[in-house]
């Protein structure tokens, strides 16, 4: 995909790095629309970037989700790709969790992208791209996560069954699937303290690997884990 002009709906716009992505690929010359909870920070981002378009929306409102999809494509005057960056987080043992909290996960983390994704896709043009940012532990469930590896799986292993429904519209889904990354998440969990963590990966790193992932078309960006770095495949 060719990101100058492209259309590009970014979902999560208001936390970190859906922020950084907005700003990526707005300075590679795309368009974007902006969707996020925190008005003031959202209108705040859309006046740095120009004044896109920006939607205030809950993600775990489906309605509101169709209608913020819809808002962005009349203001980009169609959609060549949406990113999706919603996520929360929670910590404990999973013979302890919280209900409610693992509901919320899901409905964040797994249910609210593929309302979203869903929504966007009869605009979305041939060729466009599904961005989804799942996690690591979607390949390496971790101690005291178990609820938040489980939805980050969900949602990977519908990016994939969705990659290959997609190929007769040559539309891309990429699955991010990243290390822990310092984005001020943990320390807004739902429940819980976090385990040890390693440090945070390089954010700028996983910003650019997204754009060129984008680019190229990939499928996935995971871990390598000998090298220590992002890779696309």
């Amino acid at each position: 995909m060719e990101l100058a002009g492209a259309r590009v709906l970014v979902a999560g716009a208001t936390g970190v790095l859906g922020g950084e992505l907005a700003r990526a690929l707005d300075g590679a010359g795309a368009r974007v629309a902006l969707t996020g909870r925190d008005d003031g920070a959202l209108r705040a981002l859309a006046g740095e970037l120009g004044g896109v378009p920006a939607i205030v929306v809950d993600a775990v409102d489906v309605e509101a989700v169709r209608a913020a999809v819809g808002a962005a494509v009349a203001g980009l005057g169609g959609l060549d790709a949406v990113v999706v960056a919603w996520g929360v987080v929670a910590f404990g043992p999973a013979a302890e969790a919280d209900d409610a909290v693992t509901e919320e996960l899901f409905a964040v983390n797994t249910l609210a992208p593929m309302s979203l994704v869903r929504a966007a896709l009869p605009h979305l043009s041939e060729g466009g791209a599904v961005v989804l940012l799942s996690a690591i532990v979607a390949d390496a469930p971790t101690l005291q996560m178990a609820e938040y590896s489980a939805s980050k799986a969900a949602l990977s292993v519908w990016a994939g069954v969705l990659r290959r429904e997609l190929r007769t519209r040559s539309i891309t889904v990429l699955d991010v699937r990243p290390p822990h990354i310092d984005t001020g998440l943990v320390d807004r969990a739902l429940a819980g303290d976090p385990p040890r963590l390693p440090p945070g990966h390089d954010r700028a790193e996983l910003v650019a690997a997204v754009l060129d992932g984008l680019r190229q078309g990939g499928r996935e960006i995971v871990l390598d884990p000998g090298e220590k770095r992002l890779v696309r495949r």
